[in-house]
């Protein structure tokens, strides 16, 4: 399966935001943002002081591309979603988000069990997580309301999770999720609105995109 190998912060500094893909080390001084904030490359802080008109174009393409880094996706599985979000009623746009945010390994992330989208993706890819009490395995599985996702059980017996028992509360769990801090198990309530989906994603930009 294909995915970025590369350096996650440059990813950030090339959309020129934070897109928190590197867990708690995005919240401290250490975060090379912090540092570096213009774009990589070998002209990148001499292009942050030339000021450039951004066509149409150019500022739908990269809210896709932002879009598809802040949730780990590559170009063809991104296309896919907005294809998917297409074809459902209601705005295309939310749609895509919802579509998005129902990633097995976001909902880790969203829970509290995962530091970031990328470790979820790892931990669910290992196979450490079930949907109701069936191993699931693939990160991009669509989670459904009531569905339980919970720990495999030899899988508790790892250091990672019983420390992760004493982290869980310090992060807000999104409305339309629940958690069970002592099972360590969380349950999809209802499909997300878009209100409640803290990505700082315009989203219309992405379907003008798709629609040229």
């Amino acid at each position: 399966m294909a995915k970025y190998v590369g350096p996650a912060c440059k990813l950030c500094r090339r959309e020129g935001m934070k897109l928190f893909l590197k867990g708690d080390k995005c919240y401290t001084e250490k975060c090379p943002f912090e540092r570096r904030s213009y774009p990589p490359g070998q002209h990148g802080k001499e292009a942050s002081f030339r000021r450039r008109r951004n066509t149409d174009y150019a500022m739908q393409l990269r809210e896709k591309q932002k879009t598809r880094r802040f949730y780990g996706v590559l170009e063809r599985q991104f296309r896919r979603y907005f294809h998917q979000a297409e074809a459902l009623s209601g705005l295309t746009g939310e749609n895509l988000l919802i579509l998005l945010e129902r990633r097995l390994d976001n909902v880790v992330y969203r829970l509290g069990l995962a530091d970031s989208r990328a470790q979820a993706r790892q931990l669910v890819g290992h196979g450490h997580f079930m949907v109701n009490g069936r191993k699931t395995n693939i990160p991009s599985y669509s989670v459904r309301p009531e569905d339980v996702i919970s720990i495999v059980p030899g899988s508790r017996r790892l250091r990672y999770f019983k420390d992760r028992k004493e982290l869980l509360g310090k992060k807000a769990v999104p409305a339309w999720l629940i958690l069970d801090d002592e099972k360590l198990e969380g349950r999809m309530l209802t499909l997300p609105e878009r209100s409640e989906i803290d990505a700082p994603v315009e989203e219309q930009l992405i379907v003008e995109f798709y629609s040229r």
